[in-house]
């Protein structure tokens, strides 16, 4: 347990990266980390490079494994299987790749092409964003383990729920004609070698960081601010736990805006320093990354406007059950 706890807080954490920070701001900026622009300087570095380094080396190893199931491969295995199995199996798939909600709509067309059931796809959908394991690890390194594992949970059960819904429903004719009509070819898989394999998870490393880095700095800006300069009795005015609106508001606010996961984090952990219910941060966050504005115009052009309002609907709803859930008993995770 000892060991653990040090590994932990040594290569999650990066306690070691934090007091190499304070060493920084105090002896080669000369400010005070206790101070509003030397905490904010120190927020910000700090997160930065801690968030940096866990999403390289994380994407690397993910992408690694995931060139063992290309898209075709992970087809025919999202295929064996039926019903409520087969969104369970998809929302766990959805976990290994790390993407974006807009990069993963082309993997949703193709599912759906292929002839795999809506609901299906859709639970592919909502857990790829919302739920990878990059982002758990992360999750981790700011809060700890359990609010990780608990995410993780509650982020597959809204992706199956969600896609079983919308197979119930059966609203396969609100999917545009041309997803349906446009066969895809069915390739082999070359078969890689170790080295294609480095090379794949290298060229993803750099993708998703070249996608990702300016949502970064703005979030861990964000973040900054609101931990050193917005008072707490501001942000529990409106946000507070005492507030029954709180968890309302943060998925409404979050909805509309476009970043990933690993930019809306550095902003939850501030919300949370700051006295906000964890389910009203992780709301924003879930809000921000499961149902951003550019990729419900993208899926828009795959799916009539009913069936998108069914979606969000859904996915909304359950984001807000899971944010009262999270503040009822986030005493047990704290």
């Amino acid at each position: 347990m000892v060991v653990f706890e040090w590994v932990n807080n040594q290569l999650l954490k990066m306690e070691w990266l934090h007091n190499l920070i304070t060493l920084l701001v105090q002896n080669v900026f000369e400010l005070d980390v206790n101070s509003q622009v030397g905490g904010s300087v120190h927020f910000f570095i700090y997160d930065v490079i801690k968030i940096f380094i866990l999403l390289a080396v994380l994407i690397f190893l993910i992408s690694y494994i995931q060139s063992f199931f290309p898209s075709e491969r992970t087809k025919k295995i999202l295929g064996r299987f039926k019903g409520i199995s087969a969104n369970i199996l998809a929302a766990l798939l959805g976990t290994v790749t790390p993407f974006c909600s807009c990069s993963s709509i082309p993997l949703f067309i193709g599912f759906t092409n292929a002839g795999l059931p809506i609901g299906v796809t859709f639970s592919f959908l909502i857990s790829s964003p919302l739920v990878d394991i990059a982002s758990v690890v992360l999750i981790a390194s700011i809060f700890n383990w359990k609010i990780a594992i608990a995410y993780v949970i509650v982020g597959i059960v809204l992706a199956v729920i969600g896609g079983t819904i919308i197979s119930k429903l059966k609203l396969e004719k609100y999917v545009e004609p041309f997803v349906y009509s446009n066969k895809m070819l069915e390739i082999e898989q070359e078969e890689l070698t170790t080295y294609d394999r480095i090379a794949f998870a290298r060229d993803q490393v750099l993708d998703i960081i070249k996608k990702v880095w300016l949502y970064i700095l703005i979030g861990v800006g964000i973040g900054a601010a609101i931990h050193n300069y917005i008072p707490e009795s501001v942000i529990n005015a409106v946000l507070g736990q005492d507030k029954w609106y709180s968890v309302l508001l943060a998925t409404i606010v979050g909805v509309p805006m476009y970043a990933d996961i690993f930019g809306t984090l550095p902003i939850a952990e501030a919300l949370v320093l700051k006295g906000v219910g964890l389910g009203t941060a992780l709301s924003f966050m879930m809000g921000v990354t499961a149902l951003s504005l550019p990729s419900m115009i993208m899926l828009n052009k795959v799916i009539k406007i009913k069936l998108l309002v069914i979606f969000v609907s859904i996915v909304t709803i359950g984001i807000i059950i899971c944010g009262y859930t999270f503040n009822a008993f986030s005493y047990l995770l704290m």
